[in-house]
Formats: C-alpha cells, structure tokens, sequence
C-alpha cells in the first residue's frame, strides 16, 4: 500500500521534471539559434541568408518578416496574448511556463527573421584593415552591453529559464524585481538602447541592413512606452520616482526634483 502511493506520487512529479526539462531544452536552444543567427547576419549587412525571393518580390517577403516580430511579440503581452501562451503548454502549466513560451516563441521569430531574409545583393560599405577592426570591437561591445542589461533585467526572465525552473521545482514563478541597478541606473532602456547600438555598429552596410536598422530602431523607441505602462499599473508611485530620476532612454542627467511648494502658512525647513 505504502509503496503503491509512492509510485502515484513520483508519477506527477516525474512528469513535471520531464515537461519543464523539455521547455527548458527547446527554449535554450531556440535562444541560442535566433540570437547567433542575428548575430551573424548583421555582421554580414543581411548580405547572406537563405531567403531566395527574387526582385521585387523580396521585398515583401522581408516586410513580411519584419513586421510579425513586432506585432506578434507586442500582442503576446496582452491579457489575451497571455491566454494564448497560457494555452501553448500542457493544462494547468500554462501560466508557468509562460515565460518560457514566450521566450521560445522570439527566438523562433528572431531565427526566422534573419535566417530567411531574401537579400537585395546590394553592398554600399564593407569595412576592411584598420576600420574591420574598429567595427568589430564596436559590435561586440554593442552585444556586451546588450548582455549586461539583460542580466542587470533579470536573466531568468530574458532568457525564459524563470518559468521552467519554477515547474521543475513545483513552485509559482518568483520574478525578479523593478530593475534599478546597474545599467538601469543610467537608462530606463538599456535592453533597447543597447539592441539599437548592435544594429549601427555593423562592418557591413546594405539596402537591406538599413532597413532592418530603422525599422526596429523606431520598435527600440516605442515599444518601452507600453512595458512603462504596465510598470505604472504594478508598482505605481516607486516607478514614477525612478522614472523623473533616470532618463528614457539616452543616458544624460536629470535635473534634480523639485520640492513640492508649501501650503500657506507652513514653514519651509
């Protein structure tokens, strides 16, 4: 009897390991296909992928590309966007591994972006000698600062670990605080500021590099407005504070807050 209800115990919970280490393996490595094919295709100015429509066409086919990233991975984090992720996971896991569909589901869209791009063969600029070299640590520098704020966000979130994790352990997913430190304490956006410098920093210019630079640099600018919305909703008067302190996006100083005046009759300190 005693040994029948251990059996009915660890059955669940070997499920569970076996589920969250699926998620965990297909989210990890998805991650790291979409971010070193980016990687790679901006080194390249979006010269060499393995779109292959032709002229006009191709242009369309790349909008196409360019424009489900943004909107699908803007809806994804609306209440109905989460229901969606909710859904993409076995019956009551939905909610925790959300983060980690949702992280799944960027970098497929990131792999497919970059991997599938029909090139225009067009090359206006191709750094060489000295100037390959200066472009090459600014790149990198640009995707070090991109890993820096991630970590200063909360990698767990970044990189989906934290809804995985949370089913291994059979615990709610715990999530990291309102990022201040760090980069954070320069730019309300670092994640966005530091994205934004990997896409103009590149050894290699094309019609097609140009395009993928301003259209996502514009997302860069934008997009923070909603996620500021909902750190509004969340954490009210502490967001607003750290909001007058530390700029949007480009990291100048803020002028200091004023006091609020005193109400008549009552002396000032």
């Amino acid at each position: 009897m005693d040994t029948s209800r251990r059996r009915d115990d660890a059955g669940p919970s070997l499920g569970r390991r076996t589920l969250a280490l699926g998620y965990g393996v297909v989210c990890h490595v998805s991650f790291l296909l979409g971010v070193l094919t980016m990687m790679a295709a901006m080194f390249f100015g979006m010269s060499r992928s393995l779109g292959t429509v032709p002229t006009p066409w191709n242009w369309i086919a790349n909008a196409a590309l360019l424009i489900q990233f943004p909107l699908v991975h803007s809806l994804l984090l609306t209440t109905r966007g989460r229901a969606v992720l909710a859904a993409l996971a076995p019956r009551g896991t939905g909610a925790t591994l959300s983060t980690t569909t949702y992280v799944t589901i960027a970098a497929l869209q990131v792999f497919a972006l970059f991997a599938f791009w029909s090139p225009t063969s067009t090359i206006w600029w191709q750094a060489t000698g000295p100037a390959l070299v200066v472009m090459i640590v600014l790149y990198a520098a640009s995707w070090a600062l991109l890993g820096k704020s991630m970590v200063d966000a909360g990698l767990s979130v970044q990189t989906g670990s934290l809804g995985w994790s949370a089913l291994l352990r059979g615990r709610k997913p715990v999530y990291p605080p309102m990022p201040v430190t760090g980069l954070f304490r320069l730019t309300r956006q670092p994640i966005y500021v530091s994205f934004a410098l990997t896409l103009w920093t590149v050894p290699t210019w094309t019609p097609d590099q140009l395009v993928v630079a301003i259209t996502f640099t514009a997302y860069c600018l934008i997009a923070p407005q909603f996620k500021e919305a909902r750190y509004r909703r969340i954490y009210g008067r502490t967001f607003d504070d750290y909001a007058h302190s530390v700029p949007y996006w480009f990291p100048w100083p803020r002028p200091p807050r004023e006091s609020p005046p005193a109400a008549p009759g009552v002396r000032q300190p």
